[in-house]
């Protein structure tokens, strides 16, 4: 089962995404310095189906689907990832992983992937000295895109 705490409709995640963020609890990372360490509690509501067509249903105008972290049951990620990508294409698909590298299949199932914990000495992803990566995937192949959230002065 995968669960959720509460959602918002973010501008910044995604480049020219209209995202609806829906806060993923269960965390596996125990990333030191993490902004949400209330996420790594087995708490909030399971995300069913009927629970994302209300989400996205009452969050009208979002283009973007994101799961802020991907919990403890990969499964009932995959298969709710899956349902969102098939009933809503016209959405693009996202998710935050604080893992250094995630598999294949979520690869080959978002069109944007992040990756890498929160390490505070090399900032978020806003930061040039960042670990962590964005990647948006078209047609199968990987670009990274970390760089669209570095101010250019």
């Amino acid at each position: 089962m995968i669960k959720y705490l509460n959602t918002m409709v973010v501008f910044e995640e995604i480049p020219d995404k209209i995202s609806l963020a829906v806060n993923i609890t269960n965390c596996q990372n125990k990333c030191v310095g993490c902004h949400s360490p209330q996420l790594r509690k087995d708490i909030g509501n399971e995300l069913t189906e009927d629970a994302v067509d209300k989400l996205i249903k009452d969050n009208e105008g979002i283009n973007c689907f994101l799961f802020m972290g991907e919990g403890n049951d990969k499964e009932s990620l995959l298969k709710i990832a899956k349902y969102i990508k098939e009933k809503y294409n016209n959405l693009s698909l996202a998710i935050y992983s604080g893992r250094d590298e995630v598999e294949d299949e979520i690869y080959n199932l978002f069109d944007y992937v992040k990756i890498g914990p929160y390490i505070a000495e090399f900032g978020p992803l806003n930061k040039e000295t960042t670990n962590q990566r964005l990647f948006k995937i078209e047609n199968g192949v990987r670009k990274e895109i970390t760089s669209m959230f570095w101010k250019k002065i």
